[in-house]
This record gives structure tokens, C-alpha cells and sequence, in this order.
């Protein structure tokens, strides 16, 4: 059975990203034309454009398509930007598809220098301090921090004094390995 995954893309884009109020056409033609398929395990290629996160690798997944939209959206990218994808191999592509430099490292490796843009697939008990501190001035980060059931999208946005941030939205991707809550015993 082989799978038509162009139309499978514009499925996607109609009906999962654009009726979540994901109004940006740069994001919307570039989750268009870039193949989700190429960045899933063979055997998974069929889940590219369902409703679901899609792991990639043991404890890595790639957002819902849905959450990519309305992450990138909120980060407000520019042409020219500067962006790190963080264990974020879709949302990566689709930012260099709009015209953005980036670089995509695991989420466990050490970061350097100062980014326009970092954005993470999959969700984390709590933003690290090492992924705020790689914003440059004016720089966005875009992660979902989740310690129970439902997680929350965040923004966090640099300024010369500090980072401020603001809740976006629900969304419930699993936790990347290594990045769980911490639970101490309590009585």
C-alpha cells in the first residue's frame, strides 16, 4: 500500500493547523511543501500527518502538527532569524523553510551563543535555564513544560533585564527522556 502523502500534507494543513487559528501563510506553505514523512522512521511514516506526536528516536518526538503551528506562530519568526531547534527536527525544517538559519541539537547537549529563536518538540517538567540564558536580546523560546497530565505552551521572551514569559496553550506531548519532573517524597 503506498501512501499518498501530499495529499495527506494539505489534509493536515486544512484541518488540524489552519482551524486552530495558525494564521501565519509563511508557516502555513511551508508545512505545505516541506515531508513530514522524511523525518519518521520508516515504519512509522504512515503516523507523519495524524493527529499525534511521532517519536523519532528512543524518548524524542516530533509535536502534533497542530502545536508545531501554534508554537511557531507565537514565536513570531522572521526570514534571516537565527533559530536553535531543540530536539525539534519538524519544527527546524519548517522554520528553514521560511527562510531562518538554523541549527538543531538534543536536548541534552550544551548550548552556545545567542539565538533570535529556540524552539523545543516534546515536553520538559520545567524550561532549563541554559535554554533561556542562549536567548540574545529580543530572542524567543518556545517549549511546552508539562508535570502532569496536561502541559502548558510557553513563551519566554529576553530582554536586556530578564526573561518574561506567558502561557500559550494545552497541549500534551510525552516528556522527552531526561527532562521528567523531579518528585520528592512528601508526607
Amino acid at each position: 500500500m503506498s501512501a499518498d502523502f501530499t495529499a495527506s500534507r494539505e489534509i493536515m494543513v486544512d484541518s488540524q493547523v489552519r482551524t486552530q487559528d495558525v494564521t501565519d501563510t509563511a508557516i502555513v506553505e511551508a508545512m505545505r511543501v516541506f515531508p513530514r514523512e522524511s523525518l519518521t522512521p520508516a515504519d512509522k511514516s504512515w503516523l507523519a500527518y495524524a493527529d499525534a506526536e511521532v517519536e523519532y528516536s528512543p524518548g524524542r518526538w516530533m509535536l502534533n502538527p497542530r502545536d508545531v503551528g501554534k508554537l511557531l506562530q507565537a514565536l513570531r519568526p522572521k526570514a534571516g532569524e537565527r533559530a536553535l531547534a531543540v530536539s525539534a527536527p519538524y519544527a527546524g525544517a519548517i522554520l528553514r523553510e521560511m527562510g531562518l538559519t538554523v541549527s538543531q541539537v538534543d536536548a541534552g547537549e550544551a548550548l552556545s551563543g545567542a539565538w533570535d529563536i529556540v524552539v523545543v518538540e516534546g515536553a520538559v517538567a520545567e524550561a532549563p535555564s541554559a535554554w533561556k540564558e542562549a536567548l540574545a536580546v529580543g530572542g524567543r523560546l518556545g517549549v511546552v513544560e508539562r508535570d502532569g497530565p496536561v502541559g502548558r505552551a510557553m513563551l519566554y521572551v529576553r530582554t536586556e533585564q530578564t526573561v518574561g514569559s506567558r502561557s500559550l496553550f494545552d497541549s500534551t506531548p510525552p516528556v522527552l527522556a531526561g527532562f521528567e519532573p523531579r518528585r520528592s517524597f512528601a508526607l
